[in-house]
């Protein structure tokens, strides 16, 4: 007996098993908090790096619609979209083609409240300009200006649906297109 006193004496008072155990829990207690911990960072990364005006829009889409010409003839086309938010501003493409017609849509634009300014380009014209309007909530109405060029711009997102109408003052008159990821 005397033995099993100084054995647990010498061990704090536990014998070596339990501590063992111990150990083991608090290590297993001390990985759950740090997955819960690294869990919530990237959910919070993740929520703020997808926060924004522009949120709703985020990632790819396809989808088509019918592009109409000055002479008035329509023509089906098949489009692709990007849209990349970051806060308050996004990158985004829109490529749009048939068979015998294709443009190359790019903008980066900034929300400031419900104001929207930006620069956009149209690769295969090489032209570009200016963009200015208002939007929030999924819903956005967009002026792009150039020289010689002015088009009206809507875009609605809802869920994983997005509509985006265009209507132009040049050879280009305008698009109606239905996008969805």
């Amino acid at each position: 007996m005397e033995h099993l006193q100084a054995y647990r004496a010498a061990g704090g008072g536990k014998h070596r098993a339990n501590k063992l155990i111990e150990a083991r829990a608090r290590n297993r207690r001390l990985l759950i908090t740090a997955a819960v911990l690294f869990a919530a960072g990237i959910v919070n990364s993740e929520s703020k790096a997808q926060s924004g005006p522009f949120a709703p829009m985020a990632g790819n889409w396809s989808g088509g619609g019918v592009v109409t010409l000055d002479d008035g003839s329509t023509e089906r086309i098949r489009c692709r979209a990007k849209y990349a938010p970051i806060g308050p501003t996004l990158e985004m493409s829109l490529t749009c083609a048939s068979d015998a017609y294709k443009f190359n849509l790019g903008a980066n634009v900034k929300a400031e409240g419900s104001a929207i300014t930006g620069s956009w380009s149209e690769a295969s014209r090489n032209i570009s300009g200016s963009l200015q309007g208002r939007g929030g909530g999924g819903s956005f109405d967009v002026v792009a200006s150039a020289a010689g060029f002015n088009a009206n711009i809507a875009l609605k997102t809802s869920g994983n649906k997005q509509t985006v109408t265009m209507r132009a003052d040049s050879q280009f008159r305008g698009a109606n297109i239905s996008l969805s990821r």
